[in-house]
């Protein structure tokens, strides 16, 4: 099993498969969350965004000839970067949330509408409408703005999501915290797992 996932890496596919899944996150969260169904992003949630872009960019380096090693270990680096600052920002975004449900306001931490990205990126500026924070910590809910005339399918979606973004938002189950927290602590897992088969691997074929 060792041999067969340090040889799976070495695919395409998998490092596709990373960069695809990170991408079309932040499109569904950009497109139809913050557009079609107005809900405005925190400034964790832009940070969350920023995590999984990073992940993409490993994947799409990486998905360039797997083969070669430097742009396999290219995506590793960044993959776990983005996990760890994505886990980070999402135990922060569910703290938030917690605080705010329990009418806490003083449990509210780490929100400003002008974030500082690491390195020093420009991206609340360079691009405002993925990475500009216009939201409230804490608050997932749809903000429809006075005016705007809504479609059926739209109506339906608003009222679905009015008491927060849930993964079952029927009975409230897994908030977007949660989740992000989920997904990039299984990235995290997996790329950990396919970094320990391709060292233990590689000190095996010299032996």
């Amino acid at each position: 099993m060792i041999n067969k996932i340090s040889t799976w890496q070495k695919q395409r596919f998998i490092w596709f498969l990373m960069a695809f899944a990170s991408i079309l996150l932040v499109i569904i969260a950009h497109s139809f969350f913050q557009h079609y169904l107005y809900m405005p992003p925190c400034e964790q949630c832009v940070y969350i965004r920023f995590a999984f872009l990073c992940m993409a960019l490993g994947g799409i380096v990486a998905c360039i000839n797997p083969k070669i090693i430097i742009l396999r270990l290219f995506g590793y680096a960044f993959g776990f970067f983005a996990c760890i600052f994505g886990m980070m920002c999402s135990v922060k975004l569910l703290n938030n949330h917690n605080a705010i449900q329990s009418e806490n306001p003083f449990g509210v931490q780490n929100c400003s509408l002008y974030p500082h990205y690491p390195f020093g990126l420009k991206f609340d500026e360079w691009w405002p409408s993925l990475f500009l924070p216009t939201g409230g910590c804490g608050i997932d809910s749809p903000a429809v703005p006075p005016n705007v005339h809504l479609s059926d399918i739209q109506s339906y979606f608003i009222n679905l999501y009015s008491d927060g973004w849930f993964l079952l938002p029927q009975f409230k189950i897994l908030n977007m915290a949660h989740c992000t927290l989920f997904a990039f602590g299984l990235g995290f897992v997996l790329l950990f797992i396919m970094g320990f088969c391709m060292v233990f691997a590689s000190f095996k074929a010299r032996d």
